[in-house]
C-alpha cells in the first residue's frame, strides 16, 4: 500500500515528460539579428578594392580558344628501322590540329583583345569566349614573339566591355595585384578565376626562350598557372598595369613567382600591330661582336667578363658614325646594365628605326659614353 502512490507519481512524471514539445537547439539558417541598416553597412564593408576591381573587369576578360594546323612527319609503316634504312625524306607528310586555350582580355569597344604570342600566334582558327557565355571568331591582326604579345578583333554588334591600361604611373612594389584568366582551360564561357598577390618586383630580365625576350617584366605572387597566359593584371583601380606571359616552375603549376609584360611596353607594341599588322624591328645598328669572354677581358685589363666587345664595324653605319671601335665593350644601354649579347639584344628590342639610344662603352679602361641613331635595313 506504501508503493502504490509512488509508482502513480513515477507514472504521472513520464507521461508529463512525453507530453512536452521538444525544443530543437539546431538551425540551417541564421537569425536576422542586425538591423537591416546595420546588416547593409556590414555587407558594404565586405566589399574592398579587390572586389570592386574584380566586379569592373571580369566581363571584359575571355577565353582563347585556338586551333593550330601543324605539319609533321609519320612513318608509314611505324617501323623504327625506316628511318634508318630509307631516311626521312620518304616519310609521309601529314597535317593534324592541335587545340589549346589561353586568356585574353578586350582593350577596346569595337573588339580589340589582347593575348601572348606563344596562344594565339600560329593560330589558324580562333574562337573568343565571353564569360556571359557568348562566343565569337576572332581575327589575328598580329603577333610579336619577341615581346610575347598578338592582338585579336571580334566583331561585335554591341560595344564590349574593356579595360584600361595604367600609363599614368608605374606598378608599386608591394602594392596589390590581380590576376584574372581561366587555368588549365577549365572554366570557358564563364566568370574568370581571381588569384591575388603583390607586386613582387619590377625591372625582371629574364633569360630568352625560343627568340623572345622577357625584359623590364613585372613580377608577381598572384597564382598564375598554365592557362592563365595572356590574362590581364589589374591593380586595385582595375586597370591593366601587365599581361600576364610566363611563371618559374619546378612543377608545372604556381609557385607564386610569375611575370608579366609591363602595359606601357605592351601598348607600344600593340598600337604598332594594330597600324602596320607587325612590329618593325628592321634597326641596323652595323657592329658585329660578342658576349666578352673571360680571356679577352683579362687582355683588355677589365675585372670582369661582362658586357658586349665590338669586334667589327661596318663602314658608313650607324655605329661607325656614333664613333665605335673594335675592342669597344658595351656595358648599358639607357641606364640598363649590358651583361651579354642577349640582353643587349633584347634591350634593342625596345627600339626601332630612327630611335637614338645612349650607350655607356668601356674603351681602352675608360668609361666612355656614346649616342647612336639607329639605322634601317
Amino acid at each position: 500500500m506504501k508503493r502504490r502512490p509512488l509508482l502513480i507519481f513515477l507514472m504521472a512524471f513520464w507521461l508529463i515528460g512525453c507530453d512536452q514539445q521538444v525544443q530543437s537547439q539546431s538551425t540551417f539558417r541564421p537569425e536576422a539579428n542586425a538591423a537591416p541598416g546595420v546588416q547593409d553597412s556590414i555587407g558594404f564593408g565586405r566589399t574592398t578594392a579587390i572586389t570592386r576591381a574584380v566586379q569592373i573587369a571580369t566581363p571584359a576578360v575571355v577565353s582563347v580558344n585556338v586551333t593550330q594546323t601543324q605539319r609533321i612527319q609519320v612513318n608509314p609503316y611505324q617501323d623504327p628501322f625506316y628511318d634508318f634504312f630509307f631516311g626521312r625524306q620518304r616519310a609521309k607528310v601529314m597535317d593534324r590540329d592541335v587545340q589549346s586555350m589561353g586568356s585574353g582580355f578586350v582593350i577596346s569597344s569595337d573588339g580589340y583583345i589582347v593575348t601572348n604570342d606563344h596562344v594565339a600566334g600560329e593560330a589558324s582558327q580562333i574562337t573568343i569566349a565571353f564569360p556571359d557565355g557568348t562566343t565569337l571568331p576572332a581575327t589575328l591582326i598580329g603577333s610579336d614573339a619577341g615581346t610575347d604579345l598578338a592582338l585579336l578583333k571580334v566583331e561585335s554588334e554591341l560595344p564590349l566591355a574593356h579595360l584600361a591600361f595604367e600609363l599614368s604611373s608605374p606598378p608599386l612594389v608591394g602594392e596589390w595585384s590581380i590576376a584574372l584568366g581561366n587555368p588549365f582551360g577549365l572554366f570557358e564561357a564563364s566568370d574568370p578565376t581571381v588569384t591575388v598577390g603583390v607586386v613582387s618586383a619590377t625591372g625582371r630580365d629574364l633569360q630568352p626562350q625560343d627568340n623572345r625576350f622577357y625584359m623590364d617584366m613585372i613580377q608577381t605572387d598572384a597564382a598564375i598557372n598554365r592557362g592563365n597566359s595572356g590574362g590581364p593584371l589589374l591593380n586595385a583601380l582595375g586597370n591593366v598595369i601587365g599581361v600576364n606571359t610566363a611563371i618559374f616552375t619546378e612543377s608545372g603549376g604556381s609557385v607564386g613567382i610569375g611575370f608579366a609584360v609591363p602595359a606601357e611596353k605592351a601598348v607600344r607594341v600593340l598600337e604598332e600591330i594594330r597600324d602596320k599588322g607587325f612590329v618593325d624591328r628592321s634597326y641596323y645598328t652595323g657592329l658585329r661582336g660578342r658576349t666578352l669572354p673571360q680571356r679577352w677581358a683579362q687582355a683588355l685589363g677589365l675585372s670582369e667578363a661582362r658586357g658586349f666587345v665590338v669586334e667589327e664595324v661596318d663602314p658608313g653605319s650607324p655605329a661607325d658614325v656614333a664613333g665605335f671601335k673594335p675592342y669597344d665593350v658595351i656595358r648599358a644601354l639607357e641606364g640598363e646594365d649590358v651583361d651579354d649579347q642577349n640582353e643587349l639584344l633584347g634591350y634593342l628590342f625596345d627600339y626601332r628605326p630612327g630611335d637614338t639610344i645612349s650607350l655607356e662603352i668601356v674603351r681602352e679602361g675608360k668609361e666612355v659614353p656614346v649616342t647612336m641613331t639607329l639605322g634601317s635595313q
